[in-house]
């Protein structure tokens, strides 16, 4: 009944959203056109349920093979690579609206952990690799609150390889959260996760999740 109620809400809240923010997202193409290197979408391959690959849909933000160019996979504060619009676009978490059309689908969910590419996937524990994937990845979650700023996070570590700090501390800790949603999911945890992902874009700096979820596996590094 769970999966059965997660995949209505899934469609139901998808498609009504894409046709009340359509004029909003042909806004937003217009000015992608005509800016920056004129491109809308950005496609990029992620790994989805069971560790099948997908097309993710993405509003551009970055410059045309940006993933061979600077930190690749891992995006820190005032990238060179990000452009004008993009940056906004990124803040705002705008950028990531197309993948709507992914829920749409059936590649995502609403909630669930988030897709990654597979630099950053291979990142993670092969215990972690087995088994964050047996539920669908989705627009929102648990690890994409708590990581609400990866790019700052990762930014404000001095002399160290961005690419070393995720493998080190932030892989480790996405898997415990993610392991964390697994054995707690439940329909009533991502009507709240959807709620807190929505308050969190409104007051980025909030701990709300703290005080609802005060199991949640403690992060250790600052």
């Amino acid at each position: 009944m769970y999966l059965f109620l997660k995949r209505v809400l899934d469609i139901l809240v998808s498609f009504i959203t894409i046709i009340i923010i359509f004029p909003f997202f042909l806004v937003i193409i217009i000015i992608l056109k005509l800016t920056a290197e004129g491109e809308i979408f950005y496609f990029q391959e992620r790994i989805g349920f069971k560790n099948k690959k997908f097309l993710i849909w993405k509003f551009a933000t970055m410059l045309k093979n940006s993933i061979n160019m600077g930190t690749g996979s891992i995006t820190l504060r005032d990238d060179f690579r990000v452009t004008k619009i993009g940056k906004y676009l990124r803040i705002t978490k705008i950028n990531e609206l197309p993948q709507l059309i992914n829920i749409l689908k059936g590649d995502l969910s609403l909630v669930g952990p988030r897709p990654l590419v597979q630099n950053d996937f291979d990142a993670y524990s092969i215990n972690y690799r087995n088994k964050i994937y047996n539920v669908k990845p989705g627009l929102t979650g648990i690890g994409s609150i708590i990581f609400r700023d990866e790019e700052l996070i990762i930014s404000n570590v001095k002399d160290v390889d961005p690419h070393s700090f995720y493998k080190r501390e932030i892989a480790p800790y996405k898997g415990e959260l993610e392991m964390w949603y697994q054995d707690n999911r439940s329909f009533r945890l991502d009507l709240l996760i959807i709620f807190l992902t929505a308050w969190t874009i409104l007051f980025p700096k909030n701990r709300l999740h703290e005080k609802l979820f005060k199991d949640l596996p403690k992060r250790k590094f600052k």
